[in-house]
């Protein structure tokens, strides 16, 4: 399954188990208070179990909240979480989430990460 396909998209992952019962107002709440970001603004929010084995994803779609749920027939999500008592974000490019979304055991950066277009203009050779 493809959950965006551009550069542009931001994809948010909440770097602790939550309880996966948690619906749009739960989960809602965690992107606003505790990851400090704007559940509408289009970025996708990606939510785990503690097992691994189910993940949620909140995103805005310009009419409505959207969650995007799967579990796993076999095996387990790759470790997102972090062992600091304080979760951070952790962020992830649209083809890393989809790697994850498909089972892969482990998110590895697999494009490079944003170049800034000023920083190319610079670069091409002028004829």
């Amino acid at each position: 399954m493809l959950l965006g396909s551009t550069r542009a998209l931001k994809v948010w992952a909440w770097p602790a188990p939550i309880d996966l019962r948690r619906g749009f107002d739960g989960l809602y709440g965690l992107v606003e208070q505790q990851l400090r970001k704007e559940p509408l603004s289009g970025d996708l929010f990606l939510f785990t179990n503690r097992a691994r084995t189910g993940c949620k994803i909140l995103l805005w779609d310009g009419t409505g909240l959207c969650i995007f749920q799967k579990r796993l027939a076999q095996g387990r999500f790759a470790n997102l979480f972090t062992t600091a008592g304080n979760p951070v974000s952790v962020s992830l490019t649209a083809s890393e989430l989809n790697l994850f979304i498909e089972g892969a055991a482990q998110v590895v950066a697999v494009s490079p990460r944003e170049i800034r277009p000023q920083n190319l203009i610079a670069k091409v050779p002028r004829i």
